[in-house]
């Protein structure tokens, strides 16, 4: 917003240098971004925040700098030169969609001469960096700058039946704005159009069949309210940015609109001549009631950390407008027109105070101190498991707490209407929350082998969200730990065998054969007799889902809150071992039935001290194995801790469990 020194003073006598009105608009939250003089006058940059659609005006830039100053605020007089004629006698408004345009007013000129500016109006108007067009064009950008209500002048003639409709298009019409752009007019803009066709895009542009020429006797003044994602959504699908789009879609004061539409009308037969017909069409469906929003004077001192006295607090918010009320601790305050887009919490009241008491009273200390505290044990088993898992070649990714209904069926054995949705217009194709987190990690592992980026191990840690069975009852919610990978079930059981052995060294864990909705081949996993989660190969008909073909991607999900449980209090200080171990690989040919579950059952049948680890090498079939046979190969670890083993000793300790797994699994030990 590029402010003019001496156009600033006719709204706020303020005989403060350009530099010093500069500072104190930073001060008030609209920093300057520059000051160039002009002869014995200055243009001062301000940089308005998007909230702040109120400041990209000169009233309201002389409205903040008279809360700051105690200066009082200029408002223009209006005095209107108006016909006998009604303004009902020339035309009539009609909003086919009230929820975008929330008022429209209509005012008629008659008797104008389109001509050039006078000197006054358009030295104004080119100082801030506007092209002067005429006199009309130039007096309705001086009342937008002016009041930051954008108004736009159709020449009445070239309005049929002089009738304003504000509608949605109907498909294939099209619209030439007056830069001279083609617009093809989508089924959700908002359009003014009269009784014939489209006259200009809402907030937007006027078109170029009805602007303004030097053949305008009359003209037709509108003044609106519309809705801002409407001209945000609009302005940027045609590429038609402009001045009155820029205010719309940070909000206008609708409240202001019947004193902007008078005052450009009088600038308009200031520069242009003409009489303004009596009255005003206005079409206002609903008013908006004025927002009450409460301060606690308590709640002010704690938030800003000094003391604001209360009668400054609320001689302040006087000043800006909200009206205070106050009430032992409490002040009730009635939200101006101009602030009802942003200013609705208490928050919103505490900095409106800070900023016009000033924030360098806030008084700074040059010793800051920093209490530091234990890292949360959800925060450090995160980054455990990050760094194993990053160790082992997988990413972490965060994806979308939301799945589409045919990939939640997928995962759960139940319907899925079951699951915790939002309303369809919300999000249309993905709407229901996860009750677990295979599915978003295929969607992901199906991206990324898509671009070639293969081998792909991913995992993520998020909540799911698994219904009670009750309608009545809130999910239960649940955080979990998903890993999937373009690998084998092999590699898979690896990664989970390290990740909780890195969790807790001592865990015993086991996986047991289980049936699951997603795998083909499924597994539950348990560590010291507790499930812990579930894994598996997935199934044909999520491949089908995915377009997996020539992949059958592996998949585990573990609970969060059990990882936790074993790692808490897990951290504990042991010697080195003194005495070296001895490993023995034995290779055993077992029936295909045959599980690791049943080899390491049989084993610790005849386990004995010494055995300190039992590990998976694996499987072969082939030259030499007999048809339904598999020959699996595994670690024996032995040590003692209070002397050094010998070969011997060992010897007696294998023999026992190769006997165990003869009784037990009818294992043959295999020799080359």
């Amino acid at each position: 917003m590029k402010v003019l020194l001496s156009w600033l003073r006719d709204y706020i006598n303020l005989d403060s240098p350009a530099e010093q009105i500069a500072e104190l608009l930073s001060d008030l939250g609209l920093p300057c971004e520059g000051i160039r003089y002009i002869g014995d006058d200055a243009l001062i940059d301000v940089e308005v925040t998007s909230n702040r659609g109120d400041c990209l005006s000169y009233i309201g830039i002389a409205r903040e700098l008279a809360a700051a100053t105690g200066k009082e605020l200029k408002i223009p007089k209006v005095v209107l030169k108006e016909s006998d004629k009604d303004v009902s006698h020339y035309c009539s408004v009609e909003i086919a969609e009230p929820e975008l345009c929330c008022r429209y007013t209509a005012r008629i000129i008659d008797g104008v001469k389109v001509g050039p500016s006078p000197d006054w109006l358009k030295k104004r108007i080119e100082a801030v960096g506007m092209r002067s067009v005429d006199n009309v064009v130039d007096a309705t950008n001086y009342a937008m700058l002016e009041s930051g209500q954008p108004p736009h002048a159709f020449d009445y003639e070239k309005i049929a039946d002089g009738k304003i409709i504000v509608r949605k298009p109907i498909p294939g019409e099209q619209i030439v704005s007056i830069d001279g752009t083609k617009c093809d007019l989508a089924a959700d803009m908002l359009i003014i159009a009269d009784t014939n066709r489209p006259v200009a895009i809402a907030g937007v542009m006027g078109g170029l069949d009805t602007e303004v020429s030097d053949k305008t006797k009359t003209i037709l003044l509108e003044d609106a309210y519309f809705s801002p994602v409407s001209v945000r959504t609009t302005s940027r699908r045609l590429g038609l940015p402009s001045e009155a789009a820029f205010r719309f879609e940070r909000s206008v004061d609708i409240e202001n609109i019947d004193w902007a539409s008078k005052r450009t009308a009088q600038l308009i037969t200031q520069a242009a001549g003409g009489k303004v017909a009596k009255g005003l069409v206005d079409a206002y469906p609903k008013k908006p009631q004025r927002k009450e929003v409460v301060l606690r004077l308590s709640r002010l001192n704690k938030l800003l950390g000094i003391e604001i006295p209360p009668e400054e607090a609320i001689k302040i918010l006087s000043s800006l407008n909200y009206n205070p009320n106050q009430k032992d601790d409490s002040i009730a305050c009635l939200v101006p027109s101009w602030r009802r887009a942003d200013v609705y919490r208490e928050a919103d009241l505490i900095e409106e105070v800070a900023r016009v008491y000033g924030y360098n009273k806030i008084p700074t200390e040059q010793k800051i101190q920093v209490q530091v505290v234990p890292v949360e044990s959800q925060h450090k088993l995160t980054n455990l498991l990050g760094t194993y898992l990053n160790g082992c070649g997988f990413c972490e990714t965060i994806s979308v707490g939301f799945v589409d209904s045919s990939t939640a069926e997928l995962f759960v054995t139940g319907d899925a209407k079951q699951h915790l949705a939002v309303k369809d217009e919300s999000r249309k194709s993905a709407n229901i929350l996860r009750q677990t987190l295979i599915g978003s990690l295929l969607a992901v592992l199906k991206t990324n082998l898509n671009a070639q980026n293969t081998p792909c191990r991913i995992f993520e840690i998020a909540d799911t969200f698994v219904p009670t069975g009750k309608s009545e009852n809130l999910p239960i919610e649940k955080t979990k730990l998903a890993l999937v990978c373009d690998s084998d079930m092999r590699d898979l059981r690896g990664v989970l065998d390290g990740l909780i052995k890195t969790i807790n060294k001592n865990a015993k864990i086991a996986f047991a054969p289980v049936d699951l909705a997603w795998a083909q081949t499924g597994a539950q996993i348990f560590v010291n007799d507790n499930s812990i989660g579930t894994a598996g190969v997935v199934s044909q008909k999520v491949k089908e889902k995915f377009d997996f073909k020539d992949l059958s991607p592996v998949s585990a999900e573990l609970d969060f809150e059990s990882l936790l449980n074993f790692h808490l209090g897990q951290i504990k200080v042991v010697p080195i071992p003194k005495f070296p171990s001895i490993q023995r690989d034995l290779s055993i040919v077992v029936d295909e039935a045959v599980s690791w579950a049943d080899i390491i059952k049989a084993v610790n049948k005849k386990a004995i001290g010494q055995l300190e680890n039992v590990s998976f090498v694996g499987i072969y079939r082939g030259k030499g194995i007999p048809t339904g046979k598999k020959s699996v190969t595994f670690t024996l670890t032995f040590r003692d801790e209070d002397g050094t083993l010998t070969h011997e000793t060992v010897d007696r300790f294998q023999q026992d469990i190769l006997k165990s797994l003869s009784d037990s699994v009818e294992a043959e030990l295999r020799t080359l």
